[in-house]
């Protein structure tokens, strides 16, 4: 834990660095007033101790210009209560008169370390039911609209490259909704055989066709009261996306061989990487279908414009695997970590994570080489 002590006392600043310097999960910075703390304060740092009578800048005039970038301890030997108010009011976390006991500031300095550590191992744990590896601007922006559309019952369409995540996006939004204790179905409609199509989604009756051994639900059943992504819907023929305009219109299917129709309750979310206004443009998807699964559309870039990214799932998936393998945490050297920047990465996303466990088992040593990659196709 990285802390910046600020105390203007050189008696108390050096008495202070010496008894922690016996804590050696503590690592100390001491600063002589709040301006000098401030030209070397960075993100690196857990936790700031600060003294509130200081000259020139005080302790409470420097809080207010850290404005909530780190966790605050005060200590003071001239405490009134309207200090007390206005630091609880600032948001620090403790607060210590002088002359105190070495052992009460440790007390304090854990209990704020647990509570950092339970507030990072829940924002981890959220990141990982989310699905999401890293953050960037780009990515930030998309989840604004994916949350503003999950509170609704809105069509989403996601279009981007193959690798990029709309899945993992489709995920998301159901998680985020009224509905995410309900199933979440997803099919891939270009791995369904053309003739199996109709069966899978709307599902058939005993007896409906020849290997009709026994009666089956579609996946329009299985997702209702839930979500159902259909993915790659470019692929769909054209006969097949008539009826399920309809069961979207009608919200209600009709299995295959039965004449009985069940009412269904779904959220339909929808990807692609083909360009649908193309396809309706030489009559490979209906128009009418387009605009009821596209009532809010979410563009995602691929992986080469979101470079943010890239370094955050490489450190992550490097991590990941060598504890998977049981392998010494091992790192990037600085060539490969600039080809990884530089590359155009085709395959987005599920390329990267490929890249990465392919050189984390095949790497010699603990730091990763630029020929250790083995990546392809560079541009």
């Amino acid at each position: 834990m990285k802390i910046a002590i600020v105390e203007d006392d050189i008696n108390m600043r050096k008495s202070l660095e010496i008894s922690m310097s016996d804590y050696q999960e503590f690592d100390v910075k001491t600063f002589r007033n709040a301006k000098e703390a401030l030209k070397k304060l960075d993100d690196s740092f857990d936790l700031v101790i600060t003294d509130i009578n200081m000259p020139n800048v005080d302790g409470l005039e420097f809080i207010k210009v850290l404005d909530g970038r780190f966790d605050v301890i005060i200590m003071t030997g001239n405490a009134t209560l309207s200090k007390a108010i206005e630091s609880i009011h600032l948001g620090v976390k403790d607060f210590l008169l002088k002359p105190f006991d070495i052992d009460d500031l440790i007390g304090a300095i854990k209990r704020e370390n647990v509570v950092q550590n339970t507030i990072k191992t829940a924002h981890q744990t959220q990141k990982k039911v989310d699905g999401f590896l890293g953050t960037s601007t780009v990515l930030e922006k998309l989840l604004k609209i994916a949350d503003k559309s999950a509170i609704t019952d809105a069509s989403v369409l996601i279009l981007g490259q193959s690798g990029v995540g709309k899945e993992v996006f489709a995920n998301y939004i159901h998680k985020k909704s009224l509905r995410a204790k309900n199933p979440f179905i997803a099919i891939n409609m270009a791995a369904i055989p053309e003739n199996l199509i109709e069966s899978e989604l709307f599902g058939f009756e005993k007896g409906a066709f020849t290997d009709a051994s026994e009666a089956k639900a579609g996946q329009f059943e299985l997702a209702n009261g839930g979500t159902l992504f259909l993915d790659e819907i470019a692929e769909m023929p054209y006969g097949v996306q008539a009826k399920i305009l309809r069961a979207l219109q009608e919200k209600e299917v009709r299995r295959l061989g039965s004449s009985k129709v069940t009412k269904i309750d779904i959220r339909i979310i929808s990807a692609t990487n083909a360009n649908l206004t193309d396809k309706i443009r030489v009559g490979e998807f209906r128009e009418d279908l387009y605009y009821r699964l596209n009532t809010i559309p979410l563009n995602i870039p691929p992986l080469k414009d979101r470079k943010d990214e890239i370094m955050q799932i490489a450190k992550k998936m490097i991590e990941e695997n060598c504890n998977k393998y049981n392998f010494k945490l091992k790192i990037l050297s600085d060539e490969a970590i600039k080809e990884l920047l530089e590359y155009n990465w085709p395959g987005n996303i599920r390329e990267l994570l490929s890249v990465i466990e392919r050189a984390v088992i095949l790497s010699e040593t603990d730091e990763i080489q630029v020929e250790e990659l083995y990546l392809d196709n560079r541009k």
